[in-house]
């Protein structure tokens, strides 16, 4: 593109499963990028990373990183992101957060592009990226509650192990060789957060992801129904979610059931869907064909079917609901914000 204004661009948690999958995407997409700092922890400084056939070494993040740098992504933890964000703006970075840091601050725009990305520019030097399995679900209901109103929204969550992080796709590799071998299995990583007491993922399904709460959510399920109501900027929404760890490496699944304010034809809701950014459509159940993780693992849509009318209550919609959840669901959604401001520069 010609005159085309080119950035200085960090990535913070550089050797993280989100952080490669930001930088390979920044690559593929060509962002235009005049500089291109990777920024780690002190364990990893010193490391190089390949990037338009170049190598890159891995800078140890600092409060000092960001002199010159115009936008920089974060994944590399809340802690780090609250530690070091205030010390990017303060040095003139737009910041992306992907982490739950600043993602319920009233100041801190909350982004997912076919959603909100109109709210971009209230931001005050740091944007956030919601949770993985909040954008596909926004992504997916946005168009619907644009068309017909929700008055209730009830989630149950089958979500990915690499959610958790390279160890826990590692442990469930060993877990499920360990189980087929016939070897005793001794459990180290999941559940995150909450007690030291850990459960066999292989071949399982533990119904917490992240701690508990007072009121019998965890943090995760919290995330995703408060992060919903301010992303549709409708803190009336009735939601409740039950978010579930299964032994799935790429891809979260979700099945949503959604009240809608007036009556609704199932072939215009196939319509609507098809024809909204970022969502794919597959549903033809005469065929068994319907989202899997398997087949949106590696992919930059979000996957909607099984979508049926509740046999209960007549505005019922039930929905299943997938997406890869390190690429919309973290790296791509970072990227696109990154490209809308590289946009508007």
């Amino acid at each position: 593109m010609t005159n085309q204004k080119l950035f200085n661009v960090a990535v913070v948690g550089s050797t993280g499963a989100v952080g490669e999958q930001i930088i390979k995407l920044l690559e593929e997409r060509n962002f235009p990028i005049n500089e291109l700092k990777l920024l780690s922890s002190a364990r990893s400084a010193g490391n190089k990373i390949e990037f338009k056939h170049k190598e890159i070494t891995i800078e140890e993040a600092t409060p000092n990183s960001f002199e010159n740098v115009d936008i920089a992504l974060f994944s590399a933890g809340g802690s780090v992101s609250k530690e070091l964000i205030p010390h990017a703006v303060e040095s003139g970075a737009i910041c992306i957060d992907n982490t739950s840091a600043f993602r319920m601050d009233p100041d801190t725009p909350l982004i997912v592009p076919e959603v909100n990305i109109d709210q971009l520019n209230e931001h005050k030097g740091v944007i956030a990226n919601p949770n993985c399995s909040t954008i596909q679900m926004v992504a997916a209901l946005k168009p619907l509650y644009d068309r017909y109103g929700f008055s209730r929204i009830i989630t149950s969550t089958y979500q990915a192990v690499s959610g958790s992080g390279r160890s826990a796709i590692d442990e469930t590799l060993k877990q499920s060789k360990d189980i087929i071998e016939g070897n005793e299995v001794q459990p180290d990583i999941l559940p995150v957060g909450g007690l030291p007491v850990k459960h066999q993922i292989a071949f399982n399904a533990i119904p917490q992801i992240d701690k508990f709460v007072d009121n019998g959510f965890t943090f995760e399920e919290m995330k995703m129904m408060n992060e919903t109501k301010k992303i549709m900027g409708d803190e009336s929404l009735e939601i409740t979610v039950t978010c579930v760890r299964i032994p799935v490496i790429y891809g979260h699944s979700e099945s949503v059931y959604v009240e809608l304010n007036s009556d609704f034809d199932i072939a215009e809701v196939r319509t609507i869907l098809s024809e909204a950014p970022g969502i794919v459509v597959v549903d033809q159940p005469e065929e068994q064909k319907y989202p899997l993780a398997t087949d949106c693992a590696g992919e930059l849509d979000v996957f909607v079917g099984r979508i049926r009318k509740d046999l209960a209550n007549p505005r019922g919609l039930n929905m299943w609901i997938v997406s890869d959840n390190l690429l919309k669901g973290a790296a791509w959604n970072a990227v696109q914000i990154a490209e809308y401001i590289a946009k508007q520069s």
